[in-house]
């Protein structure tokens, strides 16, 4: 006969609570305001390339979380050939590391929800831009990146079709993949 704490352990799966992200799913359909989020960065520039972007609360659950105590800071920066120091990676190198992270993040939740175990999970991204976008020297050049790869290496307990249906959802259940996917309003103001 199982004990009471045997009953009431978590299923683990990838480090996840399943439990826990059926009764997330359960609550948001019974109740779609709670998929409402906004989540907010303030950045102050310091000098040439450089600024700092501050992190903490944000509104989710229908509620604002206040739960970190301490606001996550990044450091943007310039390597020397874009006049800077390297005091931190650069914005479009952030962008890269959001892909990566929110791609790694999507891909194992659906996994865990699935029953798959990842066994490894290893991210490489790559993108193109030409800078003559961005500075302004050739109107047909975009100023953003003109190519993203993410390479994925995998090792998990499923057939490799299975494995190409997760990279799929990777790429298209993402919310940075996503956005950066389809054209997002991006409003740029002045502040009172």
């Amino acid at each position: 006969m199982k004990t009471q704490q045997a009953m009431t352990q978590p299923v683990m799966v990838n480090g996840l609570d399943v439990q826990a992200a059926f009764d997330t799913i359960d609550a948001i359909k019974a109740d779609p305001g709670l998929a409402r989020f906004q989540f907010r960065a303030a950045n102050t520039w310091i000098s040439g390339g450089t600024n700092r972007s501050t992190i903490r609360d944000f509104y989710g659950a229908g509620r604002e979380d206040d739960s970190r105590e301490e606001p996550f800071e990044f450091m943007n920066g310039e390597p020397p050939v874009l006049l800077g120091d390297n005091e931190g990676a650069n914005p479009v190198e952030f962008l890269l590391h959001a892909m990566a992270g929110c791609a790694t993040t999507t891909l194992v939740l659906h996994a865990a929800a699935r029953g798959i175990t990842i066994r490894h999970l290893s991210t490489k991204l790559e993108g193109e831009i030409d800078m003559r976008g961005m500075l302004g020297l050739d109107e047909s050049v975009s100023p953003g990146y003109e190519r993203i790869r993410i390479l994925m290496k995998i090792e998990a307990d499923c057939s490799d079709e299975m494995l190409e249906d997760l990279l799929d959802v990777a790429r298209t259940q993402s919310p940075v993949c996503n956005t950066v996917c389809r054209p997002v309003p991006v409003v740029i103001e002045r502040a009172a």
